[in-house]
């Protein structure tokens, strides 16, 4: 598959031909990446909102008045969930929202999602991401050459101290090292830029699990 390769200053590209990144027919992986990324913000959630049932809410059991005669209806306890401050029916209670996603089901889900970003012409890879001086504006111009608009997610295997510093308040721009790239990132970024050390760690993932 050929892929953009752009200078370390994005001011000029050729095409490359990477034989390593993962090929699909049809529709195989998409439900792994489907169930992959279900898993992954699942894992994310606390699960610790909780509230109060009749039997937790503090206050008096004692009946508020009595049954009849007083033109109201009838109530045993303020504690009843028609009251403001009663009980919650059905509310949520701490619980573990954490999913189990296999080894293999992951790996063909990151494959799948590299693989749809690489068809789709969202990925493009840089010689290394260096700038001459630690300035915001040297990164934006860097940006602006390869992506002018739109989100990118920056991949590398280590980014250096100055691009991080000078790139780190730009609002559209993302950084995350090959190793720890999952399908989810790739999913929810819009452009990616990945060095051609990031790329080669992130093949050598997908070549190595395969085996």
């Amino acid at each position: 598959m050929k892929l953009k390769v752009y200078t370390k200053d994005g001011s000029s590209f050729t095409e490359q031909d990477f034989e390593n990144i993962p090929q699909f027919e049809g529709d195989k992986g998409l439900f792994a990446l489907k169930e992959t990324i279900v898993a992954y913000q699942a894992n994310a959630r606390q699960g610790n909102a909780s509230t109060l049932d009749y039997g937790h809410v503090n206050g008096t059991c004692r009946k508020p008045f009595k049954q009849k005669g007083g033109g109201r209806s009838r109530h045993g306890t303020m504690k009843s969930p028609i009251h403001r401050g009663g009980a919650v029916v059905f509310g949520p209670k701490p619980r573990d929202w954490s999913k189990k996603i296999n080894r293999k089901a992951r790996l063909l889900a990151f494959s799948r999602a590299l693989f749809d970003k690489c068809v789709d012409n969202d990925v493009c890879v840089i010689e290394e991401f260096s700038v001459p001086e630690r300035k915001t504006k040297e990164v934006v111009k860097v940006l602006s050459n390869i992506k002018p608009e739109g989100r990118v997610l920056l991949v590398d295997d280590v980014f250096g101290d100055d691009f991080i510093l000078a790139g780190r308040n730009i609002e559209r721009a993302d950084f995350c090292e090959s190793a720890t790239l999952n399908a989810l990132d790739i999913v929810k970024s819009g452009t990616i830029i990945v060095s051609r050390k990031g790329l080669d760690t992130v093949l050598a993932r997908i070549n190595k699990d395969e085996r």
